[in-house]
């Protein structure tokens, strides 16, 4: 794994030695719309299928897609900014979030790429599925999948496009200030709001 310094470089800031195992930390935001629209469509789909009722179906998406916000906040706080003291451990949080704080405006790392994000999604939706069952588990899982990919969407947009709506350049501000200003404030990114439920907005005086 390759650890270098800060860069603005139009390469990629190499994670891996291994050409396949690097090719898989990169990912178009073309290849993501166009894979996560397939996937949640299929599993949107397959949750509404499998619903006792659409109002029961919307009330558990909701209720999954709500939940991601707090645990986007709680991932990127508490694991994506972990600090480790051993050179394992700083290796795994530089593979993780730090190389998107040394090279963040890079358009193929500014999303989770699919090789990661695929699995993932598929263990959340089969564990929820087994401990809530199908018709419940389902539902709820699906709307964490996609909460997760309107993080990701938005996430992208930060860093690649200018979101001159007044609402978009507040999400936009407040993610630029936890890379440029204070990398341990404004965990938050797409619910903004819960950086000053828990404490950690960035203050004017900065």
């Amino acid at each position: 794994m390759a650890h270098q310094h800060k860069s603005h470089d139009e390469v990629p800031v190499r994670l891996f030695q291994n050409e396949i195992l690097e090719r898989l930390t990169q990912v178009s935001f073309q290849t993501f719309l166009l894979v996560w629209m397939v996937v949640l469509a299929v599993v949107l789909a397959v949750d509404a299928r499998a619903s006792r009722s659409f109002t029961g179906f919307v009330l558990n998406t909701a209720g999954g897609l709500a939940s991601w916000f707090v645990v986007e906040y709680l991932i990127h706080r508490f694991v994506f900014h972990l600090r480790l003291g051993s050179d394992m451990g700083k290796k795994m949080i530089f593979l993780l979030h730090g190389n998107h704080h040394l090279q963040p405006n890079h358009p193929l790392r500014n999303l989770m790429p699919l090789s990661v994000s695929i699995p993932l999604a598929a263990v959340v939706w089969g564990t929820a599925v087994l401990c809530a069952g199908m018709a419940t588990g389902g539902s709820i899982a699906g709307g964490f999948i996609l909460g997760y990919v309107c993080y990701d969407i938005v996430h992208y947009a930060c860093h690649q496009f200018p979101m001159r709506l007044s609402v978009l350049r507040a999400i936009k501000k407040h993610h630029i200030q936890h890379h440029c200003v204070e990398p341990e404030a404004n965990f938050a990114i797409t619910a903004i709001f819960l950086d000053r439920v828990f404490g950690t907005k960035l203050h004017r005086g900065h």
